[in-house]
């Protein structure tokens, strides 16, 4: 699997969906809107999916330094969770 950031050498963030392998949660990563670039902040908002793969319930929030939201989408992925394509908000 090829990671799309390096610790530390990347101002690229986590943003987008992730679907878990049941097909029954998914999270979204966005960036903080108050961010400042050398401290950036990303929020996570996970979801109950639907049988359609689309969020059907809030579950819960979370705000992660960039570090530990790249972590978070790498150890998700490593689990089976894959991208998927859908607009929050």
């Amino acid at each position: 699997m090829k990671l799309k950031y390096s610790f530390g050498c990347s101002t690229s963030k986590p943003s987008g969906c992730l679907l878990n392998p049941e097909g029954s949660r998914m999270i979204f990563f966005e960036e903080c809107k108050n961010s400042t670039k050398p401290n950036i902040k990303i929020h996570t908002h996970l979801f109950y999916a639907n049988h359609l793969g689309e969020p059907e319930g809030y579950k819960s929030s979370e705000k992660l330094n960039i570090n530990a939201a790249w972590e978070k989408w790498q150890e998700l992925q490593q689990k089976g969770w894959t991208e998927v394509y859908y607009h929050y908000g």
